[in-house]
């Protein structure tokens, strides 16, 4: 039975109080002590070891461990974290590991071996035991149609990466290991880069980026094989190469690291080689967007944050893909697209601009004296290059790569008629592939330049006499 009389007296309480705060602070003090006395004989390599032998008897025990979860996706963006993870987890698959994923597109020489989900990975950094583990779940969402009384149900995945380590190491593994693992990744990447062209919609099961898919861009189209006049594709190569190594420039005068071109003229004079070239280039991802597929301006915001850096953004004949709205629009068929100029600008040099580094824009039109002014000026397209009809200068180019030769009898000829005819590239090179003979198919190019001025001098005939026709009529 419990007494008051066998309570201890207060004065005992505060003497016991008292004694075990000294002992605490000269255990403190003592272990203060030894930590400088050892950092001052035992090498921090050293010190190192000891840590993680002693974390690696501790780590057994109950609530020891500290887990990261790495999401797949940040948002609406992907996150940086996890891409790195995997692709610096694929070279460091052990003999342990049971299941593996294998994939090879047509183009690539090399299989590409990833760890499948649910599988456990140790990798050692420093004397610290970290274990990977790659985790998946499946979400079920049923969707209800009221005009039809029809129902849906979708299937999403989510994927992440578990990181396990001791507790004792978060700051360490946090401030070096992660950093190091984005690093080693980027080294790992640019060893392997394959460019790949992305458009709206997952075709590719192997491949999760959100709203895109994406293929293998296997184009083999260069800066060497294009027929473009010689000192504007020298113009073009300088000013890719000037962007590419300014990012401190582009911070300091704060402006977002990003670069607009506008490509223009005639159909088959080459723009979409040029983009193929530009994207082969420079090792960048094209993205292919076509403003057709979007609803509205918050969509295209979307899409914006969930490409990838160093990547060129495409949209081809800017001129009739859409027909946008102006900054005023308002009302509508609410059915009808809501994407608007305002929102474009935006997209290209407004706040949304900035979700990004290291981002080219093309936009492409057969017809440039119909694009908005404001989308024309410097800071959303910085340099407009005009894709003209082919020049003497472009046919020694076409001729090397069709036909293997730098001069021929035919070639003043060529020419002087090139001089004289508006002809595309595109048609150029096509007469170049009607046979393996030289003789015959510079002689049947010389014929179709000749039919083509022709043609071209009885339609300015015509021409010439319907204003005529039409005047007298007035």
């Amino acid at each position: 039975m419990f007494s008051v009389t066998s309570m201890p007296s207060t004065t005992s309480v505060l003497s016991t109080y008292t004694t075990f705060a000294a002992g605490a602070m000269l255990l403190r003090t003592v272990i203060n002590e030894v930590q400088t006395i050892t950092s001052q004989f035992i090498p921090q390599k050293l010190q190192d070891k000891i840590l993680a032998t002693i974390g690696g008897l501790l780590g057994n025990l109950p609530n020891s461990q500290m887990t990261l979860i790495i999401d797949e996706r940040s948002g609406l963006s992907v996150n940086e974290i996890y891409q790195a993870s995997e692709i610096y987890l694929s070279t460091r698959i052990a003999p342990s590991i049971e299941q593996l994923k294998v994939s090879k597109a047509p183009s690539q020489n090399n299989f590409s071996v990833t760890i499948n989900r649910g599988e456990k990975l140790i990798d050692e950094f420093e004397g610290i035991k970290l274990r990977w583990e790659f985790c998946c779940t499946e979400t079920k969402s049923t969707h209800h149609d009221c005009e039809d009384y029809s129902s849906s149900t979708e299937v999403s995945e989510h994927r992440s990466i578990q990181l396990s380590f001791h507790k004792t190491y978060r700051e360490k593994v946090l401030s070096t290991y992660l950093p190091y693992v984005v690093d080693r990744s980027k080294a790992i990447q640019e060893e392997r880069k394959v460019v790949k062209l992305h458009a709206l919609g997952n075709f590719n099961e192997e491949y999760n980026a959100g709203p895109w898919g994406s293929v293998i861009f296997d184009h083999p189209s260069t800066f060497d094989t294009l027929a473009m006049d010689p000192k504007l594709k020298e113009e073009l190569i300088d000013d890719l190469d000037r962007f590419v190594r300014r990012k401190e420039f582009y911070r300091r005068v704060g402006k977002a690291w990003k670069r607009g071109y506008l490509l223009y003229g005639p159909p088959g004079t080459g723009k979409s080689s040029l983009i193929a070239a530009m994207a082969n280039y420079l090792k960048f991802d094209i993205y292919d967007l076509e403003l057709t597929h979007l609803h509205s301006n918050s969509e295209l915001r979307r899409l914006l944050v969930s490409t990838a850096n160093r990547s060129i953004l495409v949209i081809e004949d800017i001129d009739c893909s859409i027909e946008l709205k102006d900054r005023e629009f308002g009302g509508g068929n609410p059915n009808d697209s809501q994407l608007t100029l305002s929102g474009l600008l935006n997209f290209i040099d407004g706040l949304w601009s900035s979700c990004g580094d290291e981002r080219i824009i093309v936009f492409t039109t057969n017809y440039k004296d119909k694009l908005d002014p404001a989308l024309l000026r410097p800071g959303r397209m910085d340099m407009h290059i005009h894709m003209s009809y082919c020049t003497p200068g472009g046919f020694k180019i076409l001729a090397s790569n069709y036909l293997g030769i730098k001069t021929h009898r035919f070639f003043d000829k060529i020419e002087a008629s090139i001089r004289e005819v508006e002809v595309t590239p595109a048609e150029i090179a096509e007469e170049l592939m009607k046979s393996e003979d030289t003789d015959m198919v510079l002689g049947g190019l010389v014929a179709f330049l000749k039919n083509k001025k022709q043609m071209d001098c009885n339609a300015g005939v015509n021409v010439e006499e319907t204003k005529e026709v039409n005047e007298q009529e007035k």
